[in-house]
């Protein structure tokens, strides 16, 4: 097989290296394009560019597949540990048993707020959004924790990802408190990660959450679905803005203001905000595919089809089963879960969804799974920001121990007028 690529311009040709990655990747090297050739690439929104060589996560859209550090995802749903997760995708290995407790007592010892930071959410509306309060407040730990901004050594860098994970959930937590108007609930030591930020947010002074084991291990597995996805917008964010050495909290704060658009994190809202139009109009499932599919209809299908998946989206099926199992355990019915399934059913045997791959995806039971939980919607896409973080951190630090790293530059075609001439204000017309 050819390690070349041979480009063709006029009567001219060019040989461009062949990259190859682990599972059958296959990439053409055009860093010295422009250099060789005077010409650069068009490639909108970079569908076409790999940005970067990554070791952390694997995707096969085609046939549904998605590995964090070759482990398939489906291995991480029998006992699923966000914390254990997170120490795979940052450290490239998983944990020893005495590796994952030190990382573990890291967290907790790291969950609280500087008082001083704590304070500043006196001064928010009450109505902020939590995604605007979140970024602010991960951008403003470097002001409280200075002495991480320069990582160039592994105990300070595990210390930093230690704090931006232990106390996102606490950040996260204290936004919710503030938009209900509540007190503050502190961490509790003793509980684990899952299960201490439900403790944060739904405890009352007095009377205590008490977590299932059902709903602590569906929160745990909504996290690790989310944990990493390759180059995506936020995770790509976190790159750039890395590239310019800028430090890890500038960095993932940025991603989660990329995470904030409703094409990208909050796309669970929407299928949320679907199902609900659904229910209270009494539309029923059938005559929602009719409408999805009459392109000159208003109404969009939200939760089916993905940039990268051309096959079932391998995360929609395990949340499926967890949200089966959640309610099952809370004994509960949700007429939203049952027009999710049907409308599923349908679509997966209907040939306009299946000839165009059009398949649910992550977000199509996501957030049926958060709402049974009782995480409200405007929560939604802070929980995706809470189990992406450890992703941005392994990505953060990938980029930054690469030594043929450079900063992020984008070259454009330009297309605006030609050299014109500046006209004085007395000479310009009305």
């Amino acid at each position: 097989m050819t390690d070349k690529a041979i480009l063709t311009i006029g009567d001219r040709q060019y040989e461009l290296p062949i990259i190859r990655g682990t599972d059958g990747d296959q990439g053409i090297d055009i860093s010295r394009l422009r250099e060789m050739t005077g010409m650069v690439t068009y490639d909108p929104s970079l569908a076409n560019t790999a940005v970067c060589r990554s070791a952390i996560t694997f995707i096969d859209g085609e046939q549904g597949v998605l590995r964090y550090r070759g482990i398939p995802i489906e291995q991480f749903t029998e006992k699923p540990n966000f914390v254990e997760a997170a120490y795979l995708l940052i450290f490239g290995k998983l944990p020893s048993h005495a590796e994952l407790k030190d990382f573990s007592s890291r967290l907790t010892e790291n969950e609280l707020l500087h008082e001083g930071l704590k304070h500043q959410y006196q001064h928010i509306p009450v109505d902020a959004p939590p995604m605007a309060i979140l970024s602010a407040t991960l951008s403003n730990l470097a002001c409280f924790h200075p002495q991480f901004l320069a990582l160039e050594d592994p105990e300070s860098f595990i210390e930093a990802a230690a704090r931006l994970i232990s106390k996102v959930r606490t950040i996260a937590a204290f936004s919710y408190r503030r938009s209900r108007g509540m007190p503050f609930v502190y961490p509790d030591p003793h509980l684990r990660y899952c299960a201490n930020f439900l403790h944060m947010m739904f405890s009352i002074p007095y009377k205590q959450y008490i977590v299932t084991r059902e709903i602590e291990d569906a929160l745990n597995l909504v996290l690790i679905l989310h944990a990493d996805h390759e180059q995506n917008c936020s995770t790509a964010t976190v790159r750039t803005v890395g590239s310019a050495r800028a430090n890890l909290f500038a960095s993932c704060a940025a991603g989660v203001c990329a995470l904030w658009g409703p094409l990208h994190g909050g796309a669970n809202v929407e299928v949320i905000e679907m199902l609900e139009r659904i229910h209270r109009g009494g539309m029923t499932p059938e005559e929602c595919l009719r409408l999805a599919k009459d392109k000159t209809n208003p109404f969009r299908l939200y939760g089916f089809g993905h940039r990268v998946y051309k096959n079932y989206d391998p995360r929609a099926r395990i949340l499926k089963d967890a949200s089966e199992k959640v309610f099952a355990t809370l004994n509960r019915h949700d007429p939203l879960l049952d027009i999710a399934r049907k409308l599923e059913e349908l679509a997966l045997a209907d040939p306009y969804f299946v000839d165009r791959r059009l398949y649910p995806n992550v977000d199509f039971y996501s957030g049926i799974l958060l709402r049974a939980m009782g995480i409200p919607t405007n929560m939604f896409t802070v929980l995706f920001a809470i189990g992406r973080l450890p992703g941005w951190i392994a990505q953060w630090r990938e980029q930054h121990d690469d030594p043929t790293s450079k900063i992020i530059r984008p070259r454009q075609i330009y297309v605006g007028p030609p050299k014109t001439d500046y006209v004085p204000m007395e000479r310009r017309s009305l």
